[in-house]
Parts: C-alpha cells; sequence; structure tokens
C-alpha cells in the first residue's frame, strides 16, 4: 500500500508539512492532573524533562518517542510519550543531556494515557539514549500481552488505524 500523505500545520514550529506528525503529549499525565497552584508550586516542565516534588517523593520524567509499527506502510507512527526514571537514571540523562554520542538504557513506566487505549500508565519499558536526540521507548516484552497497546505494539497496527489516529488528534488540537 502506497503511504497516505497528510498536510498538517506543525504547532512547534508553525509550518505545514506533508509527513505523518509525531502524537506528541506535553506532559506526563502526572503533571497534567495537577492543579494550577500544584503546577507553579511543586512541578517543574520543560519540553524535555518534568520534576514533581510532593512532600513524601520526588517524580522525575522524561520525554522520549515511542515508534509504532505500521503492518501495512513503509513507515512508523511515532508518539512523543514521557516515561517516570529512578533518580539515578533521571541524573544521569540530565548530566549527559547535550552529549553526541552518549548511548545507554534505563527502566522506565509509560506515564502518558493513549486515547485509543484503556490505561497505559505502568507499562514497562526501556529508554535508549541516542545521543542529542530525544530517546527512543520501547515496550519490554515482558508486560501483559493482553494488554490492546501492548499487543498493537508488537503485531502492529493498520495504515488507515494510523490516519484514523493523526485525524483525531488533529481535530482535537483544532476544538
Amino acid at each position: 500500500m502506497q503511504n497516505q500523505s497528510l498536510k498538517y500545520t506543525c504547532s512547534n514550529c508553525g509550518e505545514e508539512h506533508e509527513s505523518w506528525p509525531a502524537l506528541g503529549f506535553k506532559s506526563p499525565h502526572y503533571y497534567h492532573v495537577l492543579t494550577e497552584a500544584e503546577k507553579r508550586d511543586i512541578a517543574e516542565l520543560t519540553a524535555d524533562t518534568c520534576i514533581i516534588q510532593h512532600n513524601d517523593q520526588t517524580d522525575r520524567f522524561i520525554r522520549g518517542v515511542l515508534v509504532q509499527s505500521i503492518k501495512d506502510a513503509n513507515q512508523g507512527l511515532d508518539y512523543g510519550l514521557w516515561v517516570s526514571l529512578s533518580e539515578k537514571s533521571f541524573q544521569d540523562y540530565i548530566d549527559n543531556f547535550d552529549s553526541d554520542d552518549h548511548e545507554t538504557t534505563y527502566f522506565g513506566w509509560l506515564c502518558n494515557d493513549i486515547p485509543e487505549y484503556e490505561s497505559t500508565l505502568s507499562i514497562k519499558t526501556t529508554v535508549h539514549t541516542r545521543g542529542n536526540q530525544r530517546p527512543l521507548i520501547v515496550i519490554q516484552d515482558d508486560n501483559d500481552h493482553n494488554h490492546p497497546f501492548i499487543t498493537d505494539y508488537f503485531e502492529g497496527i493498520t495504515e488507515a488505524e494510523a490516519i484514523k489516529r493523526i485525524n483525531n488528534m488533529m481535530t482535537s488540537l483544532r476544538s
């Protein structure tokens, strides 16, 4: 099947593109559910990191890219998702953030709810740093394969489903 082209105006650069956009989340779910006062008082959000300092714990998140395979297309569907990291992994990520050649892996928990699925929070992932690119998020094989998102991750989705998800995202951004 020939890849379908979609024209869209990028919310980051304002330019029109004809490739598939990434389905991105601006923050982890746990930041999104904070009140405005909590966001101001206990949280710090950048384009790539988020820290939430609760009274009894500190939560640390980084943004990465998860690629959903498409069964009948020559490309994948990119998701811009957030994962939580341990304090040690987060600090290593921060210490090497500007390094062109830093490559390592971290364990992380998925921290976004993807609309097409039942809860996708706390799915086990491996995060692969790629120098100064956003890290690649890979779903671990030892998750419950009965979860529809995990099944779709390993088996792929159709191009029609990918286009539907992109159109749904574009519609929600306009509303």
